[in-house]
């Protein structure tokens, strides 16, 4: 056997325990759970100290493409369209000529591609390596190897801090709901002076909704039904607040509507900074003598009726927090004859879609709720319910949806 015959299986030899090596290194790294800046230091070290390249830029893409290492090379990496760019990338690419003036730069292009997206491109410069194509070939193959397991090691880790980050933000999102839960009233009357019942769907895990039955005396009630602007955390952060306001005031203070409306106008601006606004209905209905005054503060209207004939109630002011004081606060008032319905109702049941794109609208359940008068507010909202999923068909509720149905004797 030829002493260069024998050196050459010793190269290679060599070659392979060195591949075998740096790859039980770097998974040994990526097993103990190494941080990404060790991980991209190991990968370094094997590129530079190990195979002698001096030069070479390693793009990552998470949020966005940014270059997650860069050695040897001092000319300032402006913004690149990388799809642009190096998205024609897919297999290891010698770089001949480019007008881009940083692939210019470099002599060799490795995409790493993962789940058929590109995760990665290292640039490589070959200039300084004295090794004939063969060899060159294989160094660029087992680092498209490196770069690869290097990169989705990194990605994983990524994902598992996303997945962390969810989980406990979906985990806050149960506790903010079961809280929410708390918040609405439990046990709606049904008796002989009244029979009263509620049915919402949120939209997400927390709702911008609310209604609430608050009891003053034996004979004195409040019932009111509001709606925040916006969606998710901070307008369901807003209702609570609101809703521990109206309780707190109507718990520590004696009741006057406007001197009410005046002060919640107030705590929403305080707190919402301007960026939030309610709308907002409430009634005070007194059982003896039948009346209920009420405000409507820029809320849908609810309506009375006896099955036949119906009273929008819209009397009031604007909605709360559109302004730091209210303008106007008008206050209405009507007389509850027996057998009166009283329907409460947020913006997500009248503007309800169809797959024409036609809201299901306030004059359609105005007619629902005159045609079906003689069932109990329970079945009454069911049956409402019922119509807003035939409605959409397939489509998801859009908004946060609720009813307030309340029938006096």
């Amino acid at each position: 056997m030829s002493e260069l015959l024998v050196k050459n299986l010793e190269g290679q030899v060599r070659l392979k325990d060195f591949k075998l090596n740096s790859l039980l290194e770097i998974t040994n790294a990526i097993n103990t759970n190494r941080n990404v800046e060790e991980l991209t230091k190991l990968f370094e070290f094997i590129l530079k100290e190990q195979l002698g390249y001096d030069r070479f830029v390693l793009f990552n893409k998470q949020d966005q493409w940014n270059y997650l290492l860069r050695v040897g090379y001092r000319r300032k990496i402006s913004h690149i369209d990388m799809d642009e760019t190096l998205g024609r990338f897919k297999e290891i690419t010698v770089i001949e000529s480019s007008h881009s003036p940083i692939l210019n730069d470099f002599d060799v292009v490795i995409p790493v591609w993962h789940k058929g997206k590109p995760l990665a491109y290292l640039l490589l410069d070959t200039s300084e390596m004295h090794v004939d194509r063969d060899r060159q070939m294989g160094y660029l193959s087992f680092i498209q190897t490196l770069t690869n397991i290097i990169v989705v090691a990194i990605e994983n880790k990524r994902m598992t801090r996303l997945d962390i980050k969810q989980a406990r933000f979906n985990k806050e999102l149960e506790v903010a709901s079961a809280m929410q839960q708390m918040l609405f009233p439990q046990d709606l009357p049904t008796n002989t002076r009244m029979d009263i019942s509620a049915k919402y769907k949120a939209r997400h895990e927390v709702s911008g909704d609310y209604y609430d039955f608050i009891q003053l005396t034996d004979d004195e009630y409040i019932l009111c039904i509001a709606d925040v602007s916006g969606k998710g955390i901070s307008a369901a952060m807003l209702m609570a607040n609101f809703q521990a306001t109206i309780r707190t005031l109507f718990q520590y203070k004696q009741f006057e509507m406007k001197q009410l409306m005046a002060e919640l106008n107030r705590q929403v601006v305080n707190i919402s900074k301007g960026e939030k606004f309610i709308t907002f209905f409430i009634a005070h209905y007194d059982a003896n003598t039948r009346k209920m005054n009420y405000v409507n503060a820029g809320h849908n209207h609810p309506f009375i009726t006896n099955g036949n004939d119906v009273q929008d109630l819209d009397k009031g002011t604007i909605g709360l927090g559109m302004m730091d004081e209210l303008p106007f606060i008008e206050i209405g008032e009507t007389e509850l004859k027996p057998n009166t319905t009283l329907v409460l109702y947020t913006d997500g049941v009248v503007e309800l879609e169809n797959k024409n794109e036609e809201f299901f609208g306030s004059e359609r359940l105005v007619n629902l709720v005159k045609s079906y008068y003689p069932l109990n507010m329970d079945d009454m909202n069911s049956l409402i319910f019922s119509k807003l999923d035939e409605w959409k068909g397939p489509l998801e509720y859009v908004d946060d949806t609720a009813i307030f149905s309340c029938r006096f004797f």
